[in-house]
């Protein structure tokens, strides 16, 4: 018998019950959309968790908090920046002193931030607007810098409001023109131990650039990115050193390795490890990640495997029952030649057809669920939440199917279709030529 004849038989009997092969088929595909749709939430979880910790730092970025006795000077700086595979090496320096930043009438808050220029342009640093500093006095701002310069009034008046209402209250827009060119007073502030008495310096730097905006809304940028070249100026006075030598030798405050390429951030880390130094990259977040997630997800694959399983019932149920009624058409063939691995082919068939098209549709019905719930529920979750998100909309993916997913499902719902089918299939082989034609078993 040529496959297309076996084809047409198999269709030809399907079609004779055509209600318990569609409840068999229904129950197939249930199975199949309840396994895909438990595991795309594990799947979409995780999906979201990684790339919320993937936003929240560079990928090629390599923390490095020092060595046992915690500092990073000159020497280990050489040193990180001879190691393989590395672009670049980021040392900054906060001045842990009140800072005052005046622009004509304005008056802001800011952190200055004493850095290798180069170094950081060569990271990630990336500007807006404007160029880089080719002076001492040249200095690049965050992107939010100019909000954070308030008049007089619009401070008094922030600070009113703030204190007469209980809700969230929008700050001042600050300074709304072009800072490219302009000149900006820093002013330190510093207490003198032997009479208790403030001192101040200021120094004039001229903006020259503004870095882009933070890839994240709620992130802000209002820092002062100052050549370490003023390194010495400004530690000389502020004494941070005092009693430990020249300000060449204060330790940086942080120190970020930047590899040459996602795929090298591993092999950087292990290699910072192996000379010493204590570091964090998002290597080792994803990693810790990952491994709970496989396995979660592992789990919530194998509890949709039992509905599966259940689905299967009703296989074996239908294939069995088909055996028992086409008796007298297996003599027949028998009696007619037929061998027993084409009998059994067709069953086996049979039971694929109902895997496979019960595997489609779930996978259909599955993409519609969970398309509609990362639709619905962050409507839902806004709504329950309120003022509480800031009236920011949810951002999360509930269910995610990635295409290993379907193919796990399908494969699983279709292998146990032809398992289930296996059984009746084989006793079919089995019937004896003259029983059958008597319509016995």
């Amino acid at each position: 018998m040529k496959l297309n004849d076996q084809l047409k038989f198999m269709r030809k009997n399907m079609k004779k019950n055509r209600l318990r092969v569609f409840m068999t088929i229904l129950a197939t595909t249930m199975g199949c959309a309840f396994l895909i749709v438990l595991a795309s939430v594990g799947f979409g979880i995780h999906k979201s968790i990684t790339e919320q910790i993937m936003s929240q730092q560079i990928l090629t970025e390599v923390n490095v908090a020092g060595k046992d006795d915690g500092n990073l000077g000159e020497k280990e700086i050489e040193e990180l920046e001879g190691t393989n595979d590395v672009k670049s090496v980021v040392r900054r320096n906060y001045i842990d002193l009140p800072v005052e930043v005046k622009f004509e009438d304005r008056i802001g808050n800011s952190s200055p931030v004493i850095t290798n220029m180069e170094a950081e342009l060569n990271a990630n640093l990336a500007l807006e607007s404007g160029d880089v500093p080719k002076a001492e006095n040249e200095v690049i701002v965050g992107h939010h810098f100019a909000q954070n310069l308030l008049t007089e009034e619009e401070q008094k008046k922030y600070q009113t409001e703030i204190e007469s209402q209980n809700g969230e209250v929008e700050p001042p827009k600050g300074y709304e023109g072009n800072l490219i060119g302009e000149t900006i007073s820093i002013t330190l502030t510093k207490n003198v131990e032997e009479d208790g008495k403030e001192e101040t310096k200021t120094y004039d730097f001229k903006i020259v650039g503004i870095t882009e905006e933070p890839s994240r809304d709620w992130m802000q940028d209002q820092s002062i990115y100052i050549d370490d070249s003023m390194k010495d100026e400004i530690f000389s006075f502020a004494n941070v050193n005092e009693g430990e030598g020249s300000s060449e030798e204060v330790p940086y405050s942080e120190v970020l390795v930047y590899a040459s390429s996602i795929e090298k951030v591993a092999g950087v880390t292990e290699t910072l490890k192996d000379k010493g130094y204590m570091v964090h990259s998002i290597t080792e977040e994803l990693d810790s990640v990952n491994l709970f997630f496989n396995v979660f997800k592992a789990g919530l694959i194998f509890v949709g495997t039992v509905a599966v399983l259940i689905a299967s019932i009703g296989i074996f149920n239908t294939m069995t029952m088909a055996v028992t009624e086409r008796t007298q058409e297996i003599g027949i063939m028998k009696a007619l030649g037929a061998q027993p691995s084409v009998i059994r082919r067709l069953f086996l068939m049979e039971s694929a057809y109902i895997g496979i098209f019960g595997s489609l549709l779930g996978v259909l019905i599955s993409y519609a669920i969970s398309w509609t719930s990362n639709k619905v529920l962050p409507l839902i979750l806004n709504g329950m939440m309120g003022e509480e998100n800031g009236g920011e909309p949810m951002e999360f993916t509930f269910s995610y199917i990635p295409l290993s997913l379907v193919l796990i499902a399908a494969g699983i719902s279709i292998g146990v279709a032809m398992i289930s089918g296996l059984r009746p299939a084989v006793k079919a082989t089995n019937i004896n030529v003259l029983s059958a034609l008597r319509r016995e078993l």
